[in-house]
């Protein structure tokens, strides 16, 4: 059976948009991920400490993998691009976000969905709200666009190649 996930997606260092291209290729080749598509990529002001702007879009993916099977995938690609945990919030090559899998709400100490915070980051709304602006959170029973429009989204650009 598949279910239909949502991802948010983002880099500040490196070759970033590079780096989300080609995340996006390997999504679409993994056995048991199917790419539905992906939204513009925004570039956006950092949360956190002084660091370079991020590169940031969100994938519609469906799969067969469980949440927990999914995350690990998400992991390991995030380490392809030498992904390393130095501080909350800091600059990375890569950061692969699980936020929303079908309407299921789970609470682990590993995983929680839908993501905690993603109604308080423009930098995921706004790319999501491109291309599942319908779809309703599971918790709060408004739809992505909905909550788009409660938030600012100053910070967050079209990024232009």
């Amino acid at each position: 059976m598949m279910t239909k996930c949502a991802i948010a997606l983002g880099s500040n260092l490196g070759d970033s948009f590079n780096i989300l291209e080609t995340t996006m290729t390997l999504l679409s080749q993994h056995p048991s991920i199917e790419l539905i598509g992906h939204s513009p990529w925004y570039q956006t002001t950092p949360i956190g400490p002084p660091q370079p702007d991020y590169l940031n879009g969100c994938a519609i993916l469906e799969t067969s993998l469980t949440p927990e099977k999914l995350l690990p995938t998400l992991l390991d690609i995030e380490q392809k691009f030498g992904r390393i945990r130095r501080e909350k919030w800091g600059p990375r090559t890569l950061d692969l976000d699980l936020l929303l899998y079908g309407d299921l709400i789970l609470d682990t100490p590993n995983l929680k969905i839908p993501h905690p915070l993603m109604l308080e980051r423009a930098f995921v709304l706004v790319p999501l709200g491109d291309i599942a602006a319908t779809w309703v959170h599971p918790i709060t029973k408004k739809t992505i666009q909905e909550h788009l429009n409660e938030l600012n989204c100053e910070g967050v650009k079209p990024f232009i190649i």
